[in-house]
């Protein structure tokens, strides 16, 4: 991607949906989530016929909507004591505004699962207690950071304001302000019937999602758009394509107006954002991606790489995790050993980042190169077992790179690490595990720098 020309001929409709397939494992929904929720979305809005901005505006709320989703998770981790994802996921079939048997046994299900019994009832009461200021705090945080991040990728003002405002609800029960009827933007309105059929009808049919919004009407959801949700309950054209396989292809065939090119600054810009949601997961992750990219730049600058290698690095950096986005708060923050099922979940990091990004036309090199941070030069690493000749030097500097800023970082089990005894234990990786050039240019760079200062991808997006 180093040539402009080729960059602006990416759509940047095909890297926002690749990218908010990561956003749905967030939220323990299954891949293609934001993109099934869209292909709804507007065919409702066609319904209602909205205005050609509007139309727009609703298109990249839709796929974004959760893009604040990993801001909320260390602490909803915290609150309930258990795996967060799960709890996302099953939360979506609850209707949590109202006292019943059913969240009862949500609770039970989540809370402290593997606590003793006195421990498991005084936290379900607890979370009972608090669940207002909870919600606020939670859904507030998320919403707040959604959209921060589409004002700072250069979406309208309108997309930021419907992804702030996803979880009103009709009748003012919703979060973060408790807005009720028309004071909830339109769009918003319809992103929330929108996300709530296709997580029903993922996993109960249409039948079921349909009973759902006709329940909700007046209490959720606006009416107005319950009905038209209602009135395309025979259409079967619509429920095969936001079922089918290929629905990211639909997607992109429904991109309002003229395809908006993925220019060099758009492509940086969504990079960059994508890490913050990514470090957002943890406390103990809150700049790693940027770090991360920020030695990978200093090993690649060193070694004279032409520019627009460095570039692909640096985007593959503020990318290499973003596969992680799928593992819960239960399992990155343990504070002791991984248990095998853990480790087993842990690896899979890297395999969903190279097929997240390998979905955007151009990136596929860059997927593979993201994926393989850790691979070893001695072929015992994961998840494919690299030797050193299938590991090209983009990766091998990536890999190192992230030795290293995980090495000075703070994590549940021990403080960052000072830099010499950071180089000595990464020379004890030489050469089975890490790459020797790579390793001697951040040193040498480390020693003409030994100062940093606040990284630029680090002061905002």
């Amino acid at each position: 991607m180093a040539n402009s020309e080729f960059e602006d001929s990416i759509r940047f409709s095909d890297v926002v949906s690749a990218l908010s397939v990561a956003l749905d494992l967030t939220e323990g929904q299954p891949m293609g989530h934001a993109i099934r929720s869209c292909i709804l979305g507007m065919r409702i809005a066609k319904e209602l016929g909205l205005c050609a901005q509007d139309y727009s505006d609703l298109y990249y709320a839709l796929l974004l909507k959760d893009s604040g989703c990993s801001t909320n998770s260390a602490r909803l981790h915290q609150i309930l004591g258990s795996d967060e994802i799960v709890a996302k996921r099953e939360v979506k079939l609850e209707d949590w505004t109202k006292l019943s048997l059913s969240g009862a046994r949500y609770l039970w299900r989540n809370v402290l699962p593997a606590g003793s019994l006195p421990h498991r009832l005084k936290r379900i009461l607890q979370v009972a207690l608090y669940q207002k200021s909870n919600n606020a705090e939670l859904i507030g945080a998320r919403c707040e950071r959604g959209a921060e991040i589409a004002r700072k990728i250069g979406l309208s003002e309108e997309t930021a304001e419907a992804i702030r405002s996803l979880d009103e609800h009709w009748d003012g029960g919703g979060y973060p302000e408790g807005l009720e009827r028309d004071q909830i933007p339109h769009l918003a309105r319809i992103m929330n019937v929108s996300q709530t059929v296709e997580v029903y009808v993922a996993q109960q049919g249409t039948e079921a999602a349909v009973k759902v919004v006709s329940a909700r009407s007046g209490s959720w959801f606006d009416p107005e758009i319950a009905r038209v949700v209602q009135s395309l309950k025979g259409d079967s054209e619509l429920w095969q394509r936001i079922a089918a396989p290929n629905a990211r292809e639909f997607v992109l065939e429904m991109e309002p107006g003229a395809a908006i090119p993925a220019s060099p600054e758009r492509i940086d810009s969504l990079c960059q954002a994508f890490a913050q949601v990514i470090d957002a997961k943890s406390p103990y992750t809150f700049n790693h991606s940027v770090g991360v990219a920020d030695a990978a730049v200093e090993i690649a600058e060193a070694m004279v790489l032409a520019p627009g290698v460095v570039t692909m690095i640096r985007r593959a950096a503020l990318l290499h995790d973003i596969g992680k986005l799928s593992v819960s708060n239960a399992i990155l923050e343990k504070p002791g050993k991984l248990t095998d099922r853990e480790w087993k979940i842990m690896k899979m990091h890297p395999v969903y980042s190279r097929l997240i990004l390998s979905n955007i036309s151009g990136f596929e090199h860059l997927a593979f190169v993201a994926a393989a941070h850790h691979e070893r030069l001695d072929g015992r690493g994961y998840p494919d077992g690299l030797t050193e000749t299938q590991m090209p030097l983009p990766a091998r500097i990536i890999a190192v790179a992230d030795v290293y800023q995980a090495l000075t970082e703070t994590r549940p089990y021990r403080d960052g690490l000072p830099l010499n005894v950071v180089f000595g234990m990464m020379d004890e990786d030489v050469p089975n595990r890490l790459d020797r050039d790579c390793v001697a240019a951040l040193k040498r760079r480390k020693a003409a720098n030994p100062v940093r200062v606040k990284s630029a991808y680090a002061a905002g997006i």
